[in-house]
């Protein structure tokens, strides 16, 4: 059935009023078009009225019901009455605060099938979810605080090939502009550590990177890459690189952002630059039934399973690894024993040594 307006108000009115935890909610504020939209943020701006965290719907002519916060920022669109309805109660038990055992409960109760999409963090009914039942921090979420302040690194950057294959770790570094004979000496960053007793590591860190292999992904990790990086396009297309992830921090800016891509194009539902400041906890940071829908889904399971952790970022970092499987050696940092190197000297990237071409395995 196509939504119309009164579909729309006739159906939000008989769920709001068989349910007392709805009682008073009101539909959202609705519109017509993009500049109607616009419009009416303008007048609210002017009125000094804030609504950047409230929901408003855009009814489009086919019946496709689109979610905004703000007139920009489209965080779902469905032509599907009951998930507009599920999204509108959602929106409004969050608002009322306590915890998100709380809202689900609450959902729950309102009807069984909402609760259970709301801690699935999905738009379906997907039925009862595992808990994690284990330690984030045990995970990829163990870096998370010290990135913020671009330690180790201010760019943690992952790729991955084929099922099936590797990208290799050492060409992929020696592509970015690391020193040709400390990749082929096998260089660790307890090596780079014990000269001049640390002194010039201090001195250089920032000029250096760090890179391996965890799990499916192939990892590097560094602050700037020198000038002349990735001159060598045949050789970077020959890796087989599928998909790419980059976390890139500015501590002092407080830019924290997240890059996606797969198969040559950028996953983002066409919102530009993702920032991990945008993720409250409770309300998904990406569009729902979106590209990024995967990691909204993720976030509400670390969100519920974790409610110990009180970092965001700690809760992005473990649902990356949940839904895409990224992962860092914890032990390897912590004991210097992660491959290293310093980008070559004169910032132009090094061809990677006959040693590069038969793996990426730490040298015993």
């Amino acid at each position: 059935m196509k939504i119309t307006e009164r579909a729309l108000t006739d159906a939000w009115q008989r769920t709001a009023v068989r349910h007392a935890l709805l009682d008073g909610v009101g539909l959202p504020p609705m519109a017509f078009s993009a500049d109607e939209l616009e419009e009416r943020a303008d007048r609210a701006e002017r009125a000094g009225e804030t609504e950047e965290n409230g929901l408003c719907l855009l009814l489009d002519e086919d019946g496709t019901v689109r979610g905004h916060h703000g007139p920009y920022q489209e965080v779902f669109a469905t032509g599907d009455l009951e998930q507009v309805l599920y999204l509108i109660a959602e929106t409004a038990i969050r608002r009322r605060g306590g915890s998100l055992e709380a809202v689900a409960d609450a959902l729950g109760r309102i009807d069984p099938a909402w609760g259970r999409r709301f801690r699935s963090g999905g738009l379906d009914d997907t039925g009862t979810v595992e808990a994690c039942g284990r330690d984030p921090l045990d995970g990829f979420a163990w870096i998370a605080e010290s990135w913020r302040e671009q330690a180790p690194y201010t760019e943690l950057a992952f790729f991955r090939a084929a099922p099936g294959q590797a990208v290799d770790a050492e060409r992929l570094a020696a592509l970015h502009g690391a020193d040709p004979a400390q990749l082929a000496a096998g260089t660790r960053l307890k090596d780079l550590r014990a000269v001049d007793g640390g002194r010039a590591h201090w001195d250089r860190q920032w000029e250096s990177c760090c890179f391996g292999q965890a799990g499916e992904w192939t990892y590097l990790l560094y602050h700037d890459t020198p000038p002349g990086s990735f001159a060598d396009k045949e050789a970077y297309t020959a890796l087989g690189i599928k998909e790419s992830v980059q976390l890139s921090a500015t501590s002092a800016k407080a830019i924290y952002s997240f890059d996606y891509t797969r198969d040559g194009r950028r996953v983002d539902d066409d919102w530009g630059m993702l920032e991990l400041i945008w993720y409250e906890r409770g309300r998904a940071p990406y569009r729902r039934g979106g590209e990024l829908d995967f990691l909204n889904r993720a976030l509400r399971r670390a969100e519920l399973d974790h409610p110990e952790l009180t970092s965001t970022f700690q809760l992005y970092f473990h649902a990356l690894e949940e839904s895409l499987g990224l992962r860092l050696p914890r032990r390897d940092f912590a004991e210097g024993e992660v491959r290293a190197a310093y980008w070559a000297a004169g910032g132009r990237p090094g061809t990677a040594p006959e040693a590069a071409s038969r793996g990426s395995g730490r040298p015993s």
